[in-house]
């Protein structure tokens, strides 16, 4: 019961963008389990606020996107944060990042709220805002980063990163639903 305590506890403060929170979970390399908790429910509670568009399907499909979308985050926050744009006292690996990220989808829990008909775009909106903020200030606190700036470039460069890795894939596979 107290592990559970702790997990929603920190689930809640990851929420309230709690800076203490991300450092407490970049420390403790046993909440790598709990990161990979929030993202699945995350995920799980995106499929049920969109259960009318998304099906059953939908969210066994999305969790499992989530999943390996968080890793490679992770990875490319990682090498971004301590390669391109360090500052000198930089210094963390990729369960750091893993971990603190992983929370950081804790706003994405109101998502499950979109099942309401009519609050699907605006409560995605709002999480989506929400999670970012929540994904800045975990990098920042996974690096070290006395800048939150920085902390946004890494974001910034990232996502150009992921969404250039995207359009390499749909250029070799196709995009879903046409034919390679």
């Amino acid at each position: 019961m107290e592990h559970t305590n702790l997990f929603f506890n920190r689930i809640i403060r990851a929420a309230k963008l709690d800076a203490n929170l991300y450092e407490e979970v970049e420390a403790d390399k046993g909440a790598l389990g709990q990161a990979a908790g929030v993202v699945v429910l995350s995920s799980i509670a995106a499929g049920i606020g969109a259960a009318t568009t998304a099906g059953f399907n939908g969210i066994l499909l999305g969790t499992l996107m989530a999943i390996i979308g968080w890793c490679v985050w992770a990875y490319i926050a990682y090498l971004v944060g301590t390669k391109i744009l360090p500052e000198p006292q930089t210094k963390a690996d990729y369960g750091e990042l893993l971990r603190t990220i992983g929370f950081s989808s804790s706003p994405g829990l109101i998502r499950v709220l979109g099942i309401i008909p009519g609050l699907l775009w605006p409560v995605s909106m709002i999480a989506s805002i929400w999670m970012i903020a929540a994904m800045v200030i975990a990098i920042r606190q996974a690096l070290d980063y006395k800048s939150t700036f920085r902390a946004v470039g890494v974001c910034i460069i990232g996502w150009i990163i992921q969404l250039l890795f995207i359009i390499l894939l749909f250029a070799i596979f196709g995009s879903p639903g046409q034919p390679a």
